[in-house]
Order: structure tokens, then sequence, then C-alpha cells
């Protein structure tokens, strides 16, 4: 699918014709490929890089045309299940020419990073800081996820939440790679940029650019470390509180298990022969006492022998 854009003073809209316009190719067919090899002078190669969501990012600078391979987030609903991943994007410049390649996704060009355009290469900068800031946006869902996640974990007794945990931590691992592949990108970019007809405002803003990313780098590396260094803290915490029911049910067992034996040797039958010069209102109230008690002096037992042990 084709989809054209032209670059006006409210800012990007989608349209047929215009002198200031770029294209974006979503899931090229082979009419698409064959323009974007002859128009963009894009080999096979390079044109299945584009639509590689496992490819490197990377730059590459020719005398006919300018190739970024970029990563994006994956847009992703919430669910109980988290998957996160990152797809990858191909720009092409040539000139004043410009095209997106994706194999799936898309561009919300209304973003606030395409506004007060001129040209092109506003297009193609807008477009970096905007999907950085993508990414932030996202590292601060996983961040609230894991404070939801740790805070269901501390009174877990099943793997469901620890589970989504590892989830969340592996998507941390490909963002964090995806980030600092584009931060090498942003660098190489950065070095090369002055032959590639930006302009100085362009340049300044690139560096901006390049600050963006570095602290999107550093946060990710902050929260993969948080989750993945306390994983092991978690699990435990998902072990004490199954530890904890396991000394709850067997303390109630203990308890019973002699009320239990004494119910069924002096059973109705039995008590009811011993106390049958007794009302059964007095005898089995007696009975039904003297059980309570019996069993609250074996909980409290219990209890002390467990806090010794747990002292000692």
């Amino acid at each position: 699918m084709i989809q054209h854009y032209s670059i006006e003073e409210s800012g990007i809209l989608e349209s047929k014709d215009g002198q200031k316009q770029f294209i974006v190719f979503l899931s090229p067919g082979e009419k698409e490929i064959r323009k974007i090899q002859e128009d963009f002078f894009l080999d096979e190669y390079d044109l299945s890089s584009t639509l590689d969501a496992d490819e490197v990012p990377r730059l590459e600078v020719s005398s006919s045309r300018t190739l970024i391979i970029w990563k994006i987030p994956k847009t992703t609903k919430v669910t109980e299940v988290v998957e996160l991943g990152v797809l990858s994007v191909g720009l092409v410049l040539t000139d004043d020419k410009l095209c997106f390649i994706f194999e799936e996704g898309d561009i919300s060009f209304s973003a606030r990073e395409f506004r007060q355009l001129n040209d092109v290469r506003d297009v193609i900068l807008g477009f970096l800081l905007h999907t950085i800031r993508h990414y932030v946006g996202h590292l601060r869902v996983i961040k609230q996820l894991s404070r939801e996640l740790e805070r269901k974990i501390t009174v877990s007794m099943e793997n469901r939440h620890l589970l989504q945990m590892f989830a969340l931590s592996e998507s941390l691992v490909y963002y964090l790679d995806a980030i600092e592949g584009n931060g090498a990108v942003l660098r190489k970019f950065r070095s090369v940029i002055n032959g590639l007809g930006f302009d100085s405002k362009q340049i300044q803003f690139l560096d901006d650019i390049i600050q963006e990313n570095a602290q999107a780098t550093r946060q990710a590396n902050i929260y993969s470390s948080v989750i993945s260094g306390l994983m092991d803290a978690r699990g435990t915490i998902v072990n004490n509180n199954m530890n904890v029911l396991l000394k709850n049910l067997t303390l109630i067992n203990t308890v019973f298990l002699p009320l239990n034996l004494i119910a069924s040797i002096w059973g109705m039958s039995e008590w009811s022969i011993i106390t049958k010069d007794l009302d059964w209102k007095i005898s089995y109230t007696l009975f039904f006492s003297g059980m309570g008690v019996f069993g609250w002096l074996t909980w409290w037992v219990m209890k002390r022998i467990i806090d010794k042990g747990r002292e000692e």
C-alpha cells in the first residue's frame, strides 16, 4: 500500500499531489517494490533489510541515496500477558525525495514532532524524535506495570504474575537493544550530516535528538537492571507466601487431628451412655466446650513451639 503526504503550514497532510511530498510504503507488494528500487535506488538486500524486524539499525550513505534502518516500538495493547516488541522501518532520502518503508504498523504524523516543518529533512528529524519519545512513553508504562505486578506478587502464591514479570523483563531487553542501536545510527548520522544537505538549525536539532536518545538509553538501562536484578527476590517472596500457607494449614490440621480422635472415640453413643444421668443439653454443651478448650490449648502450644523455633 502506498500513501502520499505533503508538507503544509498546518502540518503533514495526506494527499495525492504537491511539491513537498514524501511517500509511505506499508507492506509493499511487487509493484511497490519495483517502484522503490527504481526511484530510491535500493537493491534487494537493502529492501529486505528494511522489512526485517530482526535487522540491526544502521545508516548507509552513497552518492545516490541515504538509507536509515531504524527501530520503532510496536503499538501494543496492555492485556493480562504483556508482550512488547520492536519493528524495523526504512527511511530513504534521495535529493529532496523521501520514503518510509514498513512491514507493519503506521506513523501518526499528527504528533507534535511533525509541526512547523519545511522540507523532508525536517520530516526525518521529527520522525526520529517521535520514535524516541514513543520509547520513553512505553518505558513509563513498563514501570507502572512493574509496580502493579510487584504489589500482586507480594500476596501471590502462584507463578502467573512472576511469569508476567519475566515477559516484561524480556521486552525491556529488546527495547534497550533497539534504543542503543538507534543511538549508534544517530552518532554516525551526526558525523556525516554536513554532506547531506542539512542546515545548521537542523544539525542543532539532531544534537538535541542524540541527547534525548541518550536519556532514554539510561532510563531503559535502569529499569532493566532493577527488574532483572530483583527477579530472584520476587521468586523468593512467592515461595515464602506458599510456605506461610502450608504452615497455617499444618497448624489447622494439627489442631483438628486430636479433636477428630476424641470425637471418634467418645462419639455420640459412648458419650450418651456415660452422661445418661445428665440432660443432653448440658452433656453436649460440656462435650463441645471441652473440645474447644482442648483445641485452643493445642493451637497455643503449637504457636509457642513455632515462635520459639523462629527466634532460634
